[in-house]
């Protein structure tokens, strides 16, 4: 009989099964990886920003042609046209030149959070689309200054007196149309940027 009761307590330890596991649940796994994969694509459009901007900025600061304009039979006189002679041209370059910097930063902000565990937090993310919407509204606003700057050189307004120059200063209008359009690009980049930051803000809401 006695060795059957020493024999009792050994069985029942035996028996004992932990219920506790360090071992995360799959689902965190799997939204991990998919919080990784908008963490790159983050990066891939700031990147895309960067080169956009930087563009706009370089083909509209080169955006100048000089001229001979007759002013009467047999006189010439030479007229140049550049980007500084306009003041929504000067915003359009710094606000791009704003653009570039920002992306540049919050670029390699991103790059951190690709390599470093977790630094895709979702304050991150609140504090990016903040900042995203404000650049959003600076970009926008110079794409429209500068649009309807270049519209009036392209179209002329009769009913304001202002002459169309696109006629003559072809290489002049080529260039702020093409940083025009560079920076819608850059417009729509940042748009995109501020849906992806909202669309993870909200996977991580839904997850608690």
């Amino acid at each position: 009989m006695a060795s059957n009761d020493t024999a009792a307590p050994h069985s029942a330890i035996s028996m004992e099964v932990p219920l506790k596991t360090s071992a995360p649940p799959p689902e965190y796994k799997s939204g991990g990886r998919g919080f990784k994969k908008h963490a790159v694509l983050d990066m891939l459009l700031r990147v895309f920003l960067f080169a956009t901007a930087v563009a706009s900025v370089v083909v509209m600061v080169t955006s100048e042609e000089t001229k001979q304009i007759p002013v009467a039979p047999g006189i010439t006189i030479s007229r140049t046209a550049k980007f500084s002679h306009s003041p929504a041209y000067v915003y359009h370059v710094a606000a791009l030149s704003v653009a570039a910097l920002y992306s540049l930063i919050t670029g390699a902000i991103s790059i951190l959070a690709v390599m470093k565990s977790g630094g895709n937090s979702a304050k991150l993310k609140f504090y990016l689309v903040v900042f995203d919407a404000l650049l959003l509204g600076i970009v926008a606003a110079a794409t429209g200054a500068s649009g309807g700057v270049g519209y009036i050189g392209l179209k002329g307004n009769s009913h304001s007196r202002y002459n169309k120059i696109c006629d003559r200063y072809g290489s002049y209008c080529f260039h702020f149309a093409a940083a025009i359009l560079l920076s819608l690009i850059g417009s729509i980049t940042l748009l995109l940027l501020i849906w992806l930051s909202v669309y993870v803000l909200s996977k991580k809401i839904a997850r608690r």
